[in-house]
C-alpha cells in the first residue's frame, strides 16, 4: 500500500471528548495520513487527549487564532495536498485515496468539496445540493461543478494553491471564512469544485456556540469580505442595508460595532477581485442571495 499524500488538519478549541472519536476514526484509515491539531488555547485537556494518539502531532497554541489556525497545520505538512477535519468530523474510508487521484489529474484544481454527511443517518449537508446545482457550471474538463465556497469539514486543498491564497484569514477569525479562502483561490487562477465521491462525515458536538452568535459572526465576516474584495458600490450597498436593518433589528449594531472595529484593516488589505472571478462571485450572489 503507498503512503499518504494528504496531511489531515484540525484546529480544536475545548472539544476533548468529540477530538478523541475524530482521531479515533482518522487512525483507522489506510494507508494513516499523517495528522496535526492545532489546539486553540484550550482548557479543558483537548491537547493532553490528543497527545494520547500515537503519530498525530499536537501544536499548542498560545492563544485562540480561530479558523486561522489552520494556516500553520498547512505550512507544517509535508505532503502535495492537505484535507481539513473539524474536531467532529472524519473522512470516509476512500476519500483521501480518491482525492489525490483527482487532483492528480487536474493540476490546476486548487480545492475539492466533498460531500459532507451529517450524523448516524448520513444525512446530507443542505450544502451539498446547493454545490451540486452550481450556477457557475460544470466544464468537462474539471472533476465537478464549480464553486465558490465549501465547507472547511470537507475540503481538500493542494498545498501549493493554499500557500498562494495565503490561506485563512486572521482578521475573520471565525465564520464564512471558507468563502474568503474560496474568492482568493479563484483569483490566482485556481479551480474549485464540488465531487460527491470524496466524502467526510460530520457528527456535530452539542457544545456549539448559540446560533444568535454565530449569526453575528457570518454576517460580519460577510460585509468584511465585502470591503476586503467587492467593488465599491456594493460595500456602500451593503453597508446601508446593515444601517437599515438595525432599526428593526437591534442587535444589529453589535454587529456593525464589530465592523468598524476591524474596517481599518480590511481596507489595508484590500485586493479587488479579477473581472471573471467578480463575475462569478455575481453570478452566485444572484441565483443565492443572502438574507
Amino acid at each position: 500500500m503507498s503512503a499518504a499524500r494528504t496531511t489531515v488538519v484540525i484546529a480544536t478549541r475545548n472539544r476533548a471528548t468529540e477530538l478523541a472519536r475524530t482521531l479515533t476514526e482518522l487512525s483507522a484509515l489506510r494507508p494513516r495520513p499523517p495528522i496535526l491539531v492545532l489546539d486553540n488555547a484550550s482548557d479543558d485537556g483537548t491537547a493532553d487527549t490528543a497527545e494520547t494518539f500515537p503519530g498525530v502531532r499536537v501544536v499548542r497554541l498560545a492563544d485562540n487564532q480561530g479558523a486561522a489556525a489552520r494556516n500553520l497545520g498547512v505550512t507544517l505538512a509535508r505532503t502535495p495536498y492537505v484535507a481539513f477535519s473539524d474536531d467532529d468530523s472524519w473522512w470516509a474510508g476512500d476519500a483521501l485515496a480518491a482525492a489525490e487521484r483527482i487532483l492528480d489529474a487536474h493540476p490546476r484544481v486548487g480545492l475539492l468539496a466533498g460531500r459532507t454527511l451529517v450524523g448516524p443517518a448520513n444525512r446530507d449537508d443542505p450544502v451539498n445540493q446547493l454545490m451540486a446545482d452550481s450556477p457557475l457550471g460544470h466544464h468537462p474538463d474539471l472533476p465537478g461543478p464549480s464553486v465558490l465556497g465549501f465547507l472547511a469539514c470537507a475540503a481538500i486543498v493542494r498545498k501549493a494553491a493554499f500557500d498562494q491564497a495565503a490561506g485563512f484569514s486572521s482578521l475573520l477569525h471565525f465564520g464564512a471564512e471558507e468563502r474568503l479562502l474560496a474568492l482568493d483561490l479563484a483569483a490566482h487562477g485556481w479551480q474549485l469544485c464540488y465531487v460527491p465521491t470524496v466524502r467526510a462525515h460530520h457528527h456535530p458536538s452539542a457544545h456549539r456556540p448559540p446560533p444568535a452568535w454565530r449569526r453575528r459572526a457570518e454576517q460580519r465576516n460577510n460585509a468584511l469580505i465585502t470591503w476586503l474584495r467587492r467593488p465599491l458600490r456594493q460595500c456602500a450597498a451593503e453597508s446601508i442595508d446593515l444601517v437599515r436593518r438595525s432599526v428593526r433589528e437591534p442587535q444589529t449594531l453589535l454587529t456593525l460595532a464589530e465592523i468598524g472595529q476591524r474596517l481599518p484593516k480590511a481596507l489595508a488589505q484590500r485586493r479587488r477581485l479579477p473581472p471573471e472571478v467578480e463575475h462569478r462571485a455575481r453570478t452566485l450572489e444572484l441565483a443565492h442571495p443572502r438574507s
